[in-house]
């Protein structure tokens, strides 16, 4: 693996033709025809503002490193088939049907819903009435009502006594949902909590004390939710937002950790792999295609994710 080091022309045998050079270790040097740029190809991987080591030419260094992530891909993917497959054979908790608080909740909400909104919030109830653990996509663009979606499915769990779990990858988008949430759920006696750097570390060790003792019914958090200290009195829903933006590992070892809990992932762009589980049965999917449209207007209220 080098470095890009630019357009050169070239003359050889009395022709100028351009070239790209790449630059690898202790100054070697390799010129590519324009005309054969197949044989290139741009790296891709590591995380943003990682250093990257530059191999030199000819050596073993780069196809060692191929093997080793080739392996590990297929450690990830033998361990992947081991979770879902554990999640299939578990017995999940079966909500029951809908409560009148749950229809009057639903008729609170500001806008008008989608057809698709109330297919997809259907479909997800039917998951959670089962006994097995549900594991659904959420498909739909922003501004297509996911959150609201999603809220239904919270207050389905926690009007039974049991936690949720709301997941999502920045400190923003955290306090977005804890604010949204906190709006839906004013007029019922839901205790709610957000694990973020929005709180100091005195506050979160307390609010890991409650989440196990069962005194927080909703807890929205960053990556912080999936680290070994936390523990859940009684989870029954963990909602997963904007899940390209975790790791493999990351969701996984979460769902390792609860493999009866029910799971509902929300995604405007699902990664390939999330869509193909999707599409060969593995997981099942929900989407939204219908902009939801405010039924007045105003100018306090959030845009729906």
């Amino acid at each position: 693996m080098g470095t890009f080091g630019g357009i050169q022309k070239i003359k050889t045998d009395g022709v100028t033709k351009d070239y790209i050079k790449i630059n690898y270790a202790q100054s070697d040097v390799l010129y590519v025809p324009i005309t054969q740029l197949d044989m290139v190809s741009k790296y891709v991987g590591g995380k943003e503002g990682s250093v990257v080591k530059i191999n030199r030419l000819g050596s073993d260094e780069w196809a060692n490193q191929k093997r080793r992530v080739q392996k590990h891909v297929t450690d990830i993917a033998d361990k992947l088939v081991k979770i879902y497959a554990e999640r299939m054979k578990a017995k999940g908790y079966a909500f029951d049907e809908d409560t009148e608080w749950q229809r009057e909740f639903e008729d609170r909400f500001e806008y008008p819903e989608t057809f698709d909104q109330l297919k997809a919030t259907e479909e997800i109830k039917r998951d959670m009435e089962r006994n097995r653990p549900m594991d659904r996509l959420l498909c739909g663009d922003v501004g297509f009502g996911k959150t609201e979606v999603a809220l239904r499915a919270a207050f389905k769990c926690m009007i039974e006594g049991r936690q949720c779990a709301i997941l999502v990858p920045t400190t923003i988008l955290a306090w977005q949902h804890f604010q949204t949430a906190a709006k839906r759920f004013d007029a019922y006696p839901f205790r709610i909590e957000i694990l973020s750097r929005f709180r100091s570390p005195k506050q979160q060790a307390e609010i890991l004390r409650r989440l196990k003792r069962g005194d927080i019914d909703l807890i929205i958090g960053t990556h912080k939710l999936i680290q070994k200290n936390v523990e859940f009195s009684d989870l029954g829903l963990a909602i997963i937002d904007e899940e390209q933006r975790f790791g493999v590992a990351q969701k996984e070892r979460f769902k390792e950790r609860h493999p009866a809990v029910d799971i509902l992932t929300l995604s405007a762009t699902p990664i390939p792999r999330t869509l193909n589980m999707a599409m060969s049965g593995l997981r099942d999917i929900s989407s939204l295609e219908e902009t939801v449209i405010p039924c007045r207007p105003t100018s306090s209220t959030m845009t729906m994710a």
